[in-house]
């Protein structure tokens, strides 16, 4: 699953007539390393979302960035699933999980905890090879999130959850996302050899193809908004 740029402010309703979306084919180019206004750090995405939140795909607003190898994608999924903060986040995943009684068979305590929280950092790191790895190496997607980071609310919450359903290839164009929506379901679907058998049914599946689908969802709701936050609250001076 289971996160560097120049951001607008929010309060701006209508995007400059010039402003492409972040992942038009016309918008970047390959370069060596990304490229960011300099003047100012509410565009800039950074490794981790409060020290929680694994951040490493995320592209910052106007960065040019060359396609990924296959080699790249692999290591992202590693960074999203392995980073201390990976852990830290299907920590919250599993305790919330166990709050709901998701699994009553998993039942309470440490031990219900635990059993929680492998299942939780199995999910995470089966979703995360199938949609960062996996299913954008297969159909030469781009499993970056690309900040628009200008344009009033709707327009910039409308494109965050858009980016569910549509992506960038490697050569710059978009697509359907596929890795996102056939790979979740795939994850989903390689769960049921570990969880039990009482909750290998269709239903379940679905369910939890849906629940990582929405997690991303969110995830890239904070993403897109994370920079000016990250900006305004701890680099004020």
């Amino acid at each position: 699953m289971a996160l560097a740029q120049t951001a607008s402010s929010p309060n701006s309703t209508v995007a400059p007539a010039d402003v492409t979306l972040p992942d038009d084919p016309s918008a970047s180019k390959t370069e060596a390393k990304p490229e960011v206004d300099p003047s100012t750090a509410e565009g800039e995405q950074t490794k981790r979302i409060f020290g929680i939140i694994p951040n490493f795909r995320s592209v910052s607003v106007d960065a040019k960035l060359p396609p990924l190898s296959a080699g790249s994608k692999f290591k992202l999924m590693f960074q999203d699933s392995f980073d201390y903060s990976a852990f830290i986040y299907v920590g919250i995943l599993a305790g919330v999980a166990q709050a709901q009684n998701s699994y009553p068979e998993f039942h309470h305590g440490a031990a219900g905890f635990g059993r929680y929280y492998w299942h939780s950092f199995a999910d995470n790191l089966g979703g995360n090879l199938m949609t960062e790895a996996i299913g954008p190496t297969l159909t030469r997607e781009d499993p970056r999130y690309y900040t628009l980071g200008r344009g009033g609310f709707v327009r910039r919450t409308g494109y965050s959850i858009s980016r569910l359903f549509i992506t960038r290839t490697d050569r710059g164009s978009r697509s359907p996302n596929i890795s996102e929506i056939v790979g979740n379901g795939a994850a989903a679907g390689i769960a049921n050899f570990y969880y039990p058998s009482q909750d290998r049914t269709w239903t379940k599946t679905g369910q939890r193809w849906l629940t990582q689908v929405g997690l991303d969802g969110a995830s890239n709701l904070i993403k897109e908004y994370w920079p000016y936050l990250n900006s305004k609250l701890f680099r004020r001076k």
